[in-house]
């Protein structure tokens, strides 16, 4: 069945687009919800009245994801986790974790746009993920992991080697 879309519909296209989808997903999901119009020769023609419309929205779209996208390069997370001495975290940090670290910032991003190399991170360091913003508009943002009290993790590891010569001088 051929559908003039409303709105975007992740998936599928942006508003305006003419797709060919089939009879039970335009009849059961996409019809009942507005999302989409039966094609035909007077809905064609109502799309095509609000072309210059829906493409100014689109214009809006991509001006907001450029941005968006050169604040969130700009910006460096810092996310601290109780971690091990050997700098292995007790946990992981995955995209809820980078959402919200962004929203403390004030970036409102959804944990499902937010890509993060290997799913997730399990030691302490630098990393970068990425967020999917509008079409193609992709932020790659620095990621530094820290672990909790890091002066205190510091001073253990340290320790622990002079622990090990005392004993031995004990022997």
């Amino acid at each position: 069945m051929k559908v003039i879309l409303n709105v975007d519909v992740k998936y599928l296209g942006e508003e305006g687009d003419v797709k060919n989808v089939a009879n039970g997903y335009a009849r059961n999901f996409l019809l009942p919800r507005n999302l989409a119009v039966p094609y035909n020769e007077a809905t064609a023609a109502l799309f095509e009245a609000r072309k210059a419309e829906i493409e100014a929205r689109k214009e809006v779209k991509r001006a907001n994801a450029k941005s968006l996208k050169e604040k969130l390069e700009s910006a460096d997370i810092t996310i601290e986790m109780p971690a091990g001495s050997n700098g292995k975290l007790y946990g992981a940090v995955t995209s809820t974790v980078v959402a919200e670290a962004l929203a403390k910032l004030g970036f409102e991003i959804e944990r499902k746009r937010i890509e993060i190399p290997g799913l997730a991170i399990k030691s302490v360091g630098n990393y970068h993920a990425s967020v999917k913003l509008y079409e193609a508009a992709v932020a790659e943002i620095k990621v530094v992991v820290k672990a909790q009290g890091g002066a205190e993790v510091a001073e253990k590891a340290e320790a622990k080697p002079e622990a090990k010569a005392t004993e031995e001088k004990a022997e």
